[in-house]
Protein backbone atom coordinates (compact mmCIF):
# COMPACT_ATOMS: atom_id res chain seq x y z
CA UNK A 1 0.00 0.00 0.00
CA UNK A 2 3.11 2.11 0.44
CA UNK A 3 3.73 2.98 -3.45
CA UNK A 4 -0.53 3.81 -4.04
CA UNK A 5 -0.07 6.14 -0.81
CA UNK A 6 2.64 7.41 -2.49
CA UNK A 7 1.39 7.83 -5.97
CA UNK A 8 -1.86 9.57 -4.49
CA UNK A 9 0.19 12.25 -2.52
CA UNK A 10 2.39 13.61 -5.40
CA UNK A 11 -0.08 12.71 -8.16
CA UNK A 12 -3.55 12.44 -6.26
CA UNK A 13 -6.23 9.86 -5.93
CA UNK A 14 -7.63 9.82 -9.06
CA UNK A 15 -3.98 8.34 -10.40
CA UNK A 16 -4.17 5.39 -7.90
CA UNK A 17 -5.36 2.52 -10.43
CA UNK A 18 -4.55 -0.66 -10.64
CA UNK A 19 -1.62 -0.29 -13.70
CA UNK A 20 -0.15 2.51 -11.84
CA UNK A 21 0.68 0.58 -8.82
CA UNK A 22 1.11 -2.75 -10.39
CA UNK A 23 3.87 -0.30 -12.46
CA UNK A 24 5.65 1.26 -9.30
CA UNK A 25 5.95 -2.37 -7.58
CA UNK A 26 6.61 -3.99 -11.22
CA UNK A 27 4.44 -6.85 -10.94
CA UNK A 28 1.40 -7.60 -13.27
CA UNK A 29 -1.89 -5.60 -12.34
CA UNK A 30 -3.98 -8.62 -11.88
CA UNK A 31 -1.57 -9.28 -8.52
CA UNK A 32 -3.05 -6.15 -7.15
CA UNK A 33 -6.30 -7.38 -8.68
CA UNK A 34 -6.04 -10.02 -6.12
CA UNK A 35 -5.90 -7.92 -3.44
CA UNK A 36 -8.52 -5.14 -4.19
CA UNK A 37 -10.73 -6.49 -6.94
CA UNK A 38 -12.64 -3.04 -6.63
CA UNK A 39 -10.58 -0.15 -7.80
CA UNK A 40 -12.52 1.97 -5.70
CA UNK A 41 -11.51 -0.19 -2.30
CA UNK A 42 -7.73 0.52 -3.50
CA UNK A 43 -8.22 4.32 -3.86
CA UNK A 44 -9.84 4.49 -0.20
CA UNK A 45 -6.95 1.80 1.26
CA UNK A 46 -4.22 4.33 -0.39
CA UNK A 47 -5.76 7.21 1.36
CA UNK A 48 -6.21 5.76 5.09
CA UNK A 49 -2.58 4.60 4.54
CA UNK A 50 -1.21 7.96 3.50
CA UNK A 51 -3.07 9.68 5.59
CA UNK A 52 -1.92 7.58 8.93
CA UNK A 53 1.74 7.80 7.57
CA UNK A 54 1.38 11.65 7.26
CA UNK A 55 -0.18 11.67 11.14
CA UNK A 56 2.34 10.54 12.37
CA UNK A 57 4.70 13.24 10.97
CA UNK A 58 1.78 16.08 11.61
CA UNK A 59 1.09 15.32 15.63
CA UNK A 60 4.07 14.69 17.54
CA UNK A 61 4.12 12.46 20.77
CA UNK A 62 6.78 13.90 22.89
CA UNK A 63 7.46 16.93 24.83
CA UNK A 64 5.27 19.31 27.11
CA UNK A 65 2.03 19.33 25.00
CA UNK A 66 1.75 23.66 24.27
CA UNK A 67 5.72 22.67 22.40
CA UNK A 68 3.74 19.46 20.40
CA UNK A 69 0.79 21.79 19.82
CA UNK A 70 2.97 24.66 18.25
CA UNK A 71 5.26 21.63 16.20
CA UNK A 72 2.15 21.24 14.76
CA UNK A 73 1.55 24.34 13.71
CA UNK A 74 4.40 24.87 12.63
CA UNK A 75 3.68 21.72 10.08
CA UNK A 76 0.50 23.33 9.07
CA UNK A 77 2.07 27.13 8.82
CA UNK A 78 5.53 25.69 6.83
CA UNK A 79 3.60 24.15 4.01
CA UNK A 80 5.12 20.57 4.82
CA UNK A 81 2.03 19.37 5.05
CA UNK A 82 0.71 20.80 1.86
CA UNK A 83 0.58 17.46 -0.06
CA UNK A 84 -1.61 16.20 2.61
CA UNK A 85 -3.96 19.34 2.59
CA UNK A 86 -4.69 18.77 -1.46
CA UNK A 87 -4.94 14.83 -0.80
CA UNK A 88 -7.55 16.34 2.10
CA UNK A 89 -9.08 18.01 -0.52
CA UNK A 90 -9.11 15.67 -3.44
CA UNK A 91 -10.55 12.53 -1.27
CA UNK A 92 -13.62 14.73 0.01
CA UNK A 93 -14.17 15.62 -3.62
CA UNK A 94 -14.09 12.24 -4.47
CA UNK A 95 -15.99 10.60 -1.49
CA UNK A 96 -18.96 12.44 -3.17
CA UNK A 97 -18.92 9.12 -5.67
CA UNK A 98 -17.64 6.73 -3.48
CA UNK A 99 -18.94 5.38 -0.34
CA UNK A 100 -15.50 3.68 0.96
CA UNK A 101 -13.93 6.61 0.82
CA UNK A 102 -16.53 7.93 2.99
CA UNK A 103 -16.10 5.78 5.44
CA UNK A 104 -12.22 5.86 5.75
CA UNK A 105 -12.68 9.65 5.26
CA UNK A 106 -14.51 9.65 8.55
CA UNK A 107 -12.06 7.31 10.10
CA UNK A 108 -9.11 8.99 9.67
CA UNK A 109 -10.87 12.37 10.80
CA UNK A 110 -11.76 10.61 14.28
CA UNK A 111 -7.91 9.53 14.20
CA UNK A 112 -6.75 13.02 13.69
CA UNK A 113 -9.65 14.80 15.56
CA UNK A 114 -8.27 12.10 19.11
CA UNK A 115 -4.59 13.21 18.62
CA UNK A 116 -5.43 16.38 18.69
CA UNK A 117 -7.74 16.37 21.42
CA UNK A 118 -5.20 13.73 23.18
CA UNK A 119 -2.46 17.18 23.50
CA UNK A 120 -5.40 19.51 24.41
CA UNK A 121 -6.40 16.81 27.15
CA UNK A 122 -2.41 17.10 28.00
CA UNK A 123 -2.14 20.98 27.95
CA UNK A 124 -5.16 21.26 30.33
CA UNK A 125 -3.94 19.17 32.93
CA UNK A 126 -1.05 20.73 32.77
CA UNK A 127 -2.23 23.74 33.08
CA UNK A 128 -1.31 25.54 29.68
CA UNK A 129 -4.48 25.55 28.12
CA UNK A 130 -7.77 26.60 29.44
CA UNK A 131 -10.61 24.95 27.77
CA UNK A 132 -13.62 23.17 29.62
CA UNK A 133 -14.10 20.83 26.31
CA UNK A 134 -11.21 20.00 24.92
CA UNK A 135 -13.13 17.70 21.76
CA UNK A 136 -14.93 21.41 21.02
CA UNK A 137 -11.72 22.78 20.80
CA UNK A 138 -9.98 20.38 19.08
CA UNK A 139 -12.52 20.42 16.29
CA UNK A 140 -12.56 24.17 15.68
CA UNK A 141 -8.72 24.03 15.29
CA UNK A 142 -9.16 21.26 12.89
CA UNK A 143 -11.76 23.18 11.03
CA UNK A 144 -9.13 26.41 10.97
CA UNK A 145 -6.55 23.61 9.45
CA UNK A 146 -9.10 22.81 6.94
CA UNK A 147 -10.05 25.94 6.43
CA UNK A 148 -6.50 27.08 5.73
CA UNK A 149 -5.52 24.18 3.40
CA UNK A 150 -8.77 24.56 1.07
CA UNK A 151 -6.55 27.16 -0.53
CA UNK A 152 -3.77 24.04 -0.98
CA UNK A 153 -4.45 24.85 -4.82
CA UNK A 154 -4.85 28.43 -4.64
CA UNK A 155 -1.14 29.28 -5.91
CA UNK A 156 0.09 32.44 -4.04
CA UNK A 157 -2.74 32.63 -1.87
CA UNK A 158 -1.77 30.33 0.21
CA UNK A 159 1.04 31.92 1.52
CA UNK A 160 -0.70 34.71 2.65
CA UNK A 161 0.50 35.52 6.11
CA UNK A 162 -3.49 36.18 7.55
CA UNK A 163 -4.43 32.79 5.90
CA UNK A 164 -1.21 30.77 7.29
CA UNK A 165 -1.60 32.03 10.68
CA UNK A 166 -4.97 31.62 10.96
CA UNK A 167 -5.25 28.15 12.28
CA UNK A 168 -2.50 29.16 15.25
CA UNK A 169 -4.80 32.11 15.97
CA UNK A 170 -7.90 30.01 16.41
CA UNK A 171 -6.01 27.54 18.49
CA UNK A 172 -4.94 30.45 20.89
CA UNK A 173 -8.50 31.50 20.82
CA UNK A 174 -10.28 27.96 21.76
CA UNK A 175 -7.22 27.39 23.71
CA UNK A 176 -7.39 30.31 26.16
CA UNK A 177 -4.36 31.17 25.19
CA UNK A 178 -2.76 34.88 24.99
CA UNK A 179 -2.53 36.27 21.37
CA UNK A 180 0.58 35.73 20.03
CA UNK A 181 1.74 32.75 22.05
CA UNK A 182 1.29 30.33 19.14
CA UNK A 183 0.73 32.48 16.30
CA UNK A 184 3.94 34.49 16.91
CA UNK A 185 6.58 31.41 16.47
CA UNK A 186 5.11 31.21 12.85
CA UNK A 187 7.69 31.97 10.00
CA UNK A 188 6.72 35.40 8.27
CA UNK A 189 8.11 34.18 5.23
CA UNK A 190 7.47 31.43 2.54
Amino acid sequence: MGAAADIALAQGLERVTLRAVAERLSVRPGLITHYFPVAEDLVAEAFRRAAAVERERFFPTDGAPIERLRRFLVHVDSGASMNLAQLWLNARHLARFSASLVAVLEEQDALDRSRLVDIIRDGVAAGEFATGDAVAAGIRILLAVDGTGSYANSGEAMWDPTRRRFAAEVAEWALGLRAGALSSSLSTQR
